[in-house]
């Protein structure tokens, strides 16, 4: 099972992951985001919706991936436009969408101001 997690991180805390990762540690699969304000702004609700339906699911076509979600395509097709500028989705050899992972954690912790 893939599992990926997506995490508001620190600089600080992206590199320490690495250097563990350089000296043959396991790490896992993470995207990062600066702030969870960032987060949401990629991860938007209907973005939110796609990558649920999408996981697991394996490739498909963004006509697919609409229909699943029962969208238009139009609109469907930006907002995979924006997940793959952010690394969240890929495509494959032959054009398909996919998401590649059966497991989504999110993880970020909100303070007191």
């Amino acid at each position: 099972m893939r599992t990926v997690t997506l995490e508001v991180s620190t600089r600080e805390k992206i590199n320490r992951r690495f250097l563990r990762a350089f000296e043959d540690e396991p790490q896992g699969t993470f995207i990062s985001f600066e702030s969870p304000e960032l987060l949401f702004k990629v991860i938007s609700g209907k973005r939110w919706d796609l990558l649920k339906t999408m996981t697991g699911a394996g490739p498909m076509t963004i006509r697919e991936a609409a229909r699943r979600v029962r969208r238009d395509v139009k609109g469907v097709h930006g907002d995979v436009q924006a997940l793959l500028k952010a690394g969240i989705l890929q495509k494959t050899d032959k054009g398909l969408i996919v998401f590649p992972f059966d497991v989504v954690h999110v993880d970020f912790m909100l303070k007191a101001a």
